[in-house]
């Protein structure tokens, strides 16, 4: 277990994990720490706690100190300095006819770096821009292209929701949202309702993913054959939301449709709605593997490792030899009739098993579908 504290460099921004040494840092309070970019001004939003070292991106940085009131104030200079080299940016860019929209400015601690973020549909050359940049500002300049979510995340907004952007207010990294999970939870597809202001898929869709999957593998597919408290039913229509599923059941006088809870149906046939994938033994794993690869590989468990073979420099002792007198006798040598028959084959290969088991499986589908032709005639 390793000693650290979790510092924030912007709202909403990744966490990172430094080494506290001996100071008694609270959550909340601003630190001077040293990153790959320089020294960095930041605040603890996770205070002095251990972690395994699994958990922690090596080399482990420490807090440099606690930061002052000078700090702060440099840090506020900062920030204001940044909105004059927008605005400076902005003009050179204009000057230079680049098709590139700023996003924001951001300035290192020590000023050894002003890092300007933009957006762009392609690659721009701006090595022109650099250049006059440098000669204004007297430091390294590193312009870095991002992405639509990213600006969407700096510059912040409203959602469809009414509420501010998530990615701007508490979300810390983007997971990975895809269209499966929207049909999944029987959303509109319509790209209006499910896009954020970004233009890609709301990253909401993904928060309650984990608990549809849970839900969808103990609710039973329409058309399942389904046990209930008042007989066996068909299943006409399901709710995920509500984890119910609608059930035809056919009495003896009349036709009754009713709705039940998961927890109190049991599937005899049919499907869920979502299963999980079988672990598949490590023994079997190597049916699945193609037809060429197997023969290669039960060709080379053929050959004979030359590792085996016997040391030529052991040769026997002349002495250990067996005296002459010592031969066998002819009458014992093995009769022919002992020898193996020729005709026995080696054992198959798993390719040939294969083959035969697929050959089996059809020749009884095709007995099957005699039968059935015989039976209609």
């Amino acid at each position: 277990m390793v000693k650290v504290i979790g510092v924030r460099f912007k709202k909403a921004g990744k966490i990172y994990y430094f080494d506290p040494l001996n100071y008694s840092i609270e959550k909340d309070s601003a630190v001077i720490v040293e990153t790959a970019r320089g020294i960095e001004f930041g605040q603890c939003v996770v205070g002095i706690r251990e972690i395994s070292e699994n958990e922690i991106i090596a080399p482990l940085k420490p807090v440099l100190r606690v930061a002052n009131q000078s700090d702060i104030n440099k840090h506020i200079q900062n920030r204001s300095r940044e909105k004059d080299a927008f605005t400076t940016c902005e003009k050179k860019i204009f000057e230079h006819k680049l098709d590139m929209k700023l996003v924001d400015v951001e300035y290192t601690f020590d000023n050894s770096k002003v890092i300007f973020y933009f957006t762009a549909d392609g690659r721009i050359d701006f090595r022109e821009l650099v250049k006059d940049l440098a000669l204004i500002f007297r430091t390294r300049i590193e312009l870095r292209q991002i992405g639509v979510r990213d600006e969407a995340k700096m510059l912040g907004g409203v959602g469809i929701c009414g509420r501010n952007l998530c990615c701007s207010t508490w979300l810390g990294d983007f997971n990975s949202v895809s269209i499966k999970m929207a049909k999944e939870q029987n959303l509109s597809l319509n790209p209006t309702k499910i896009s954020g202001i970004c233009g890609r898929l709301m990253c909401c869709l993904n928060y309650e993913q984990e608990t549809y999957e849970e839900i969808r593998q103990r609710l039973p597919k329409v058309g399942s054959l389904v046990k209930t408290d008042q007989g066996k039913g068909e299943v006409i229509s399901n709710n995920i939301i509500k984890e119910m599923v609608k059930v035809r059941i056919n009495l003896v006088s009349e036709e009754v449709i009713e709705n039940f809870s998961i927890k109190d149906v049991t599937l005899i046939r049919g499907e869920y709605e979502s299963t999980l994938e079988p672990k598949v033994p490590k023994e079997l794993k190597e049916l699945i593997v193609p037809a060429e690869d197997r023969v290669d590989m039960t060709e080379r468990n053929e050959k004979p490792d030359k590792s085996d073979k016997p040391d030529k420099s052991e040769k026997p002792d002349k002495t250990d030899k067996q005296d002459k007198t010592d031969k066998p006798d002819k009458t014992d040598k093995p009769d022919k009739t002992d020898k193996p028959d020729k005709a026995e084959k080696p054992d198959k290969t798993d390719k040939e098993l294969y083959e035969d088991l697929m050959k089996a499986n059809a020749e009884s589908r095709d007995e099957k579908t005699e039968k059935g032709i015989q039976g209609k005639n």
